[in-house]
C-alpha cells in the first residue's frame, strides 16, 4: 500500500528503475504514490563510473538512500552507493513484510465487511501506532487483542486481525518502533540532543539488529528496530531508548519514552 506522504532524508526506499541516461537513472518509489527519484551518476557506485548501464538497468529493483527532497519541485535525490548489502537485504525484507501485512489486512477486512477506503485508513493507522503494519500483526500474535487496547479499532476488526495474524505469522523478521521526546533549555541543546540520539543509535552491538532514528517533529524522535525475533527487538528498543533518556537526564534535560505515537 503506497503512502501519499514523502520519505524523509536518510530513509532507505525500494525503487523500480524506469529510465537510465548517460548521467544517472530515474526511478519510481514503490512505497509512495506518484513519487519519482533520481540517482546521479556520482551516486551509482563508489569510484568512477564511465557507463551508467554497466551498473543499473531499466526494470531493475533497487534499494536507495534518500539524500535530498524538494517537495516544491517534486524532486527526490537518491544514492545507490550509500546502501550496503546488509541494509539492502534488511530493507527488502521489511518491504516484503509490509506487502504481506497489506494482504492480511485485506483478508481481515473482508471478514468484517470493511471497504477499500477503510482498509487503507487502518493500514496507515497501524503504521503510525506500531511502526509498521507488519509489526501490528506481530504484536497480535504475541499479545492478542490487548495489543490494540485504546486504539479505537472496532472489536470485530481487532479479532479478525488477531485471527489472521495467528494463522500466518511464524518465526519471522520483526520491526517495531517507539518514540522519545527530548528537550533541554541549554545554549548547547542541539548538540546534547544529537549526542543522546547517537548513544541511542550505537548502544546495541549486534549485526542482526538494526536501529534507525528519525525526526518526526519537535520534540519527538522515532526509534525503529528490526531484529530476527520479537524478544530481541523489544530488548533492543528498551536499551536504545534508555540510552537517550538517561543521557538527557544526566545533562539536565527532559526525556520521555512512549511505545506508541501518543499526542503531545
Amino acid at each position: 500500500m503506497k503512502s501519499s506522504s514523502w520519505p524523509e532524508v536518510g530513509d532507505y526506499v525500494v525503487c523500480d528503475v524506469t529510465n537510465v541516461t548517460d548521467f544517472g537513472a530515474y526511478v519510481q518509489l514503490d512505497e509512495y504514490k506518484d513519487k519519482e527519484g533520481f540517482i546521479h551518476i556520482s551516486e551509482i557506485k563508489a569510484g568512477w563510473v564511465k557507463y551508467v548501464r554497466d551498473h543499473i538497468r531499466e526494470g531493475q529493483k533497487v534499494v536507495c538512500k534518500v539524500l535530498n527532497i524538494d517537495t516544491g519541485k517534486g524532486h527526490i535525490d537518491l544514492s545507490l552507493k550509500d546502501v550496503n548489502e546488509h541494509q539492502r537485504r534488511t530493507k527488502i525484507q521489511l518491504w516484503k513484510n509490509e506487502q504481506k501485512a497489506e494482504k492480511w489486512l485485506q483478508i481481515a477486512a473482508e471478514n468484517t465487511g470493511f471497504g477499500d477506503e477503510s482498509i487503507e485508513e487502518i493500514f496507515f493507522f497501524l503504521v503510525d501506532n506500531f511502526g509498521s503494519a507488519y509489526s501490528a500483526f506481530e504484536e497480535a500474535t504475541i499479545r492478542g487483542e490487548k495489543a490494540f487496547d485504546d486504539l479505537g479499532i472496532t472489536p470485530e476488526m481487532v479479532k479478525s486481525i488477531v485471527d489472521v495474524a495467528k494463522e500466518n505469522i511464524k518465526d519471522a523478521f520483526v520491526e517495531i518502533a517507539g518514540f522519545v521526546d527530548l528537550s533541554i533549555n541549554d545554549s548547547n541543546g542541539v548538540e546534547i540532543i544529537k549526542e543522546a540520539l547517537y548513544k541511542a543509535d550505537s548502544v546495541v552491538n549486534d549485526d542482526d539488529i538494526q536501529i534507525e532514528i528519525t525526526y518526526t517533529g519537535a520534540p519527538r524522535y522515532r526509534i525503529k528496530v528490526t531484529a530476527p525475533d520479537y524478544k530481541k527487538a523489544e530488548a533492543a528498543l528498551k536499551k536504545s531508548s534508555a540510552a537517550a533518556v538517561n543521557y538527557m537526564n544526566e545533562m539536565g534535560g527532559t526525556a520521555v519514552f512512549n511505545r506508541r505515537a501518543e499526542s503531545n
